[in-house]
């Protein structure tokens, strides 16, 4: 149950975790394989919503970031506050 993500969630599923360093902050935090997944999955979406890749998606997008987050603040609010807050 620990590293289960959302059936909603159709980004890619790491078999394992890693450190990840906040870019602006450099504070890093130690995330297991479904916040790693989840994690890489908003930071790429914030990405391709701020270069506009995906016009005619990006309200869907938009979501999936907000339920992202959502899980991710839930999951472990800690590595939220370091890492996405």
């Amino acid at each position: 149950m620990k590293n289960k993500l959302p059936k909603w969630f159709k980004g890619q599923h790491y078999d394992s975790g890693a450190e990840v360093k906040n870019p602006f902050s450099g504070e890093s935090y130690k995330l297991d394989s479904a916040e790693l997944s989840m994690y890489d999955f908003i930071m790429g979406a914030q990405i391709m919503i701020g270069e506009n890749w995906l016009e005619d998606k990006n309200q869907g997008l938009s979501q999936n970031i907000a339920d992202g987050i959502t899980w991710f603040r839930r999951k472990n609010p800690k590595a939220y506050m370091v890492l996405l807050d």
